[in-house]
């Protein structure tokens, strides 16, 4: 299985960026609990889950960074 394609992450909105950092994480924890009983079938998943992860939360600073310098230049703009 390849590792995910931050172009699909792009397509979503705010709200459905958050959810998808909640439950992204809601995995991780299910997985660590998972190995630390000794169920953990595929642990590749490890590292899908966090490159995911990272994706997800690249682009949330992105979008958090951009809507910030707007504000800025728009108060700037007004003086």
């Amino acid at each position: 299985m390849p590792l995910p394609k931050i172009e699909e992450v792009r397509e979503l909105d705010d709200q459905e960026l958050s959810d998808r950092i909640v439950a992204t994480k809601k995995e991780l924890f299910q997985l660590r609990f998972q190995k630390a009983t000794r169920q953990l079938e595929k642990p590749h998943q490890f590292k899908h889950l966090r490159h995911r992860l990272a994706q997800l939360m690249t682009l949330e600073q992105e979008r958090q960074s951009a809507a910030q310098s707007a504000t800025q230049s728009a108060a700037t703009s007004e003086e």
